[in-house]
């Protein structure tokens, strides 16, 4: 895709053989808690993420996660890792009876907190993204963290504006699931 800056991440591996991807997983992280533009995400996603840089960190020791696509505050896209690749972004979640929706879905991160509401230009490229993907992807769905993994995540959060997501992506002829 143009204008996506591309940084590898290792934490990925192969999807099971025939397995369609069709649900794209919405997140949010910030690195440190509540700080936006720092280097942190991307450390995390890469395995450079030094544990003794902030307190938080040291939560973060030894674990390996990433997500497909990034997108900071100011609408910045960046991938960790091919759309045809499985990104270690659900952890243990389910979505209509199936389980291990890493093996199925597109992760996407956004810049952001349970606390906050999302940027206007997130919402642009995220819509922007949701397009492409679903061109070239059977995407049916859209979720957050929140509604594959319940009780254990809250990402994207109450401030993430499903509303204003499905009409963006209604209005693109996309499918808006």
């Amino acid at each position: 895709m143009a204008g996506v800056r591309y940084v590898a991440s290792p934490n990925f591996d192969e999807r099971p053989a025939g397995e369609p991807v069709d649900l794209l997983v919405i997140h949010a992280i910030s690195l440190p808690p509540g700080k936006f533009g720092g280097t942190g995400i991307e450390e995390l996603f890469t395995n450079r993420l030094d544990p003794t840089a902030h307190p938080y960190y040291q939560t973060l020791a030894g674990v390996r996660v990433s997500a497909h696509f990034l997108i900071r505050r100011d609408g910045e896209l960046i991938q960790f890792v091919s759309c045809h690749e499985r990104a270690w972004h659900a952890g243990v979640s389910i979505w209509q009876g199936r389980q291990r929706c890493n093996d199925f879905s597109i992760g996407v991160e956004l810049e952001g907190t349970d606390d906050l509401p999302f940027a206007d230009a997130q919402y642009m490229v995220l819509s922007s993204l949701s397009r492409d993907l679903a061109r070239r992807f059977p995407i049916t769905g859209y979720v957050g963290h929140s509604d594959i993994a319940p009780g254990r995540k809250t990402d994207p959060g109450p401030h993430f504006d499903w509303h204003r997501f499905r009409a963006l992506i209604a209005s693109s002829g996309a499918p808006s699931r």
